[in-house]
């Protein structure tokens, strides 16, 4: 599901009070970490993950490799930390409609 521009405005507020659930460390995106993104997503819907050790480059890749395989819209990155949405089965978010 694709988010507009007014929707990732509301979701970045939502998720600027949020601590990260998920942190990435020096051995990169393994299969664990997948899981617990996937897990996180279920049942938060709007998570931040922390990415350590990398280049700029390197990171925002790994950022978008996280998205595409998670399914989920990216929110917002600063610096180390990204923001993740995936709307649950029954969402608990409720998304303005501009």
């Amino acid at each position: 599901m694709a988010i507009n521009d007014h929707q990732k405005r509301y979701l970045k507020g939502l998720a600027h009070p949020l601590k990260p659930v998920v942190m990435i460390g020096n051995k990169g995106l393994t299969d664990n970490v997948h899981a617990e993104i996937d897990n996180a997503l279920e049942q938060h819907e709007l998570i931040k993950v922390r990415v350590s050790g990398l280049e700029k480059a390197e990171r925002l890749a790994m950022i978008d490799a996280i998205s595409l395989k998670s399914s989920s819209n990216i929110v917002m990155t600063i610096g180390h930390i990204a923001a993740f949405y995936r709307p649950a089965k029954e969402p608990v978010i409720k998304l303005p409609r501009k």
